[in-house]
């Protein structure tokens, strides 16, 4: 069975019943069956036009579920025009579907949350974790989404800022290892590049062609995550990181900077520098001041400590870092990495263990972990016998 397959095909045959004339929340109900009945039938008897088949059953699960009410006539109707079994169009809806839960009746927020749990596959503890709240909240705010849209017609799609964000966040999974999204939101955000001329969409490309370049050097031959200044650079994407670099300059020059934008200019600072030690955490820095003016963000903030320890010394980033919430996602992390550059052994040990704990993924729980280990066999080969 290739799951793979069925999850790229997912979005676009819930784009095909919502344009004939299904609401979001049953048409997506109707392709969960069907691939479920596809699970159940496919090892045997894989069809020969995958995405017909998915179509042409989902469409019938539909109309057996909408058949019982008050639309039943209507529905009843529509199906007598059902398409028979046969080659699909090779359309890409995946884009439009990613605008069409960008619904105005919703609230960004919203959007995105149901964006990433309907069209792009993470989960809704995934989605927690990229929102800084609990799962059972994410889930209720999820819940609250499909009842509002399940009353209203697509026919008014939300706004790029949304299908931006819900973009970045894909990719972010996607790139972290737990959901393999990173290329998927790569693909459809050079869609968007290519029918919307806006400095941000061209921002958050080159940042993800950024990080895309570096991938192939992000894990050992074990699978174990490589720290970015222990990194082969030899395995980087250098054709990739041109076409960052050139798509992100292309922007700046516009004089409209944004978020993205910001991250991007980090980004490639990174991949320009021929070493780690050759790293301009300066001006990283510089740049992280922006984004800070232009997001507020507690995540900025981190990052930013990072680099302020790396510009003007540890004890400038533990100042940084100490005025912020200790409980932020990988703030153990950080002060652990910060304290292991001042000298502070025993407290670095104890807070990579403590982030080992938090980690939200497997690959970093082992990384953090590891560090903690390190760290404990040095003290013990100090300690006097």
């Amino acid at each position: 069975m290739n799951e793979a397959l069925l999850r790229s095909l997912t979005p676009s045959v819930i784009g095909v019943l919502v344009r004939r004339g299904a609401d979001f929340a049953a048409a997506e109900d109707a392709v969960q069956e069907a691939l479920v009945e596809a699970i159940r039938v496919w090892p045997a008897d894989q069809p020969r036009d995958p995405k017909g088949w998915l179509i042409t059953v989902a469409w019938r699960k539909f109309l057996d579920a909408t058949r019982s009410d008050a639309a039943r006539r209507r529905r009843e109707d529509a199906a007598d025009q059902e398409p028979e079994p046969g080659p699909a169009a090779a359309v890409d809806d995946t884009l439009q579907l990613y605008f069409l839960c960008a619904h105005p009746s919703l609230t960004p927020s919203s959007a995105v949350a149901l964006t990433l749990r309907a069209v792009g596959g993470l989960t809704t503890r995934q989605i927690a974790r990229a929102y800084l709240v609990p799962e059972a909240t994410m889930a209720q705010r999820i819940s609250r989404a499909k009842r509002t849209v399940s009353a209203v017609r697509f026919d008014q799609p939300g706004d790029v800022a949304t299908v931006l964000r819900v973009l970045y966040l894909v990719f972010n999974e996607g790139y972290s290892g737990d959901v393999d999204l990173a290329a998927e939101a790569v693909r459809l955000t050079r869609q968007l590049a290519a029918v919307i001329d806006h400095p941000e969409v061209a921002g958050l490309l080159a940042l993800m062609l950024l990080h895309h370049a570096r991938r192939a050097g992000r894990t050992g031959p074990d699978g174990a995550l490589v720290p970015l200044a222990e990194q082969d650079r030899g395995r980087w994407d250098t054709g990739m990181i041109a076409e960052g670099i050139g798509i992100l300059q292309a922007a700046l020059a516009r004089d409209r900077l944004g978020e993205f934008q910001a991250q991007a200019a980090v980004a490639a600072l990174h991949a320009d520098a021929p070493t780690a030690g050759e790293t301009d955490w300066t001006q990283i820095v510089e740049w992280y001041d922006e984004l800070v003016q232009l997001t507020g963000s507690p995540v900025v903030r981190l990052n930013r400590a990072v680099a302020v320890g790396e510009a003007d010394g540890p004890r400038a980033g533990l100042a940084a870092l100490a005025e912020l919430d200790d409980t932020l996602p990988r703030y153990a992390a950080v002060a652990a990495y910060l304290h292991e550059r001042d000298g502070d052994l025993a407290a670095a040990a104890r807070l990579y263990a403590q982030a080992a704990h938090r980690a939200p993924n497997l690959a970093e729980r082992e990384h953090l972990t590891r560090q903690a280990a390190r760290l404990n066999t040095l003290l013990k080969r100090r300690r006097p016998t």
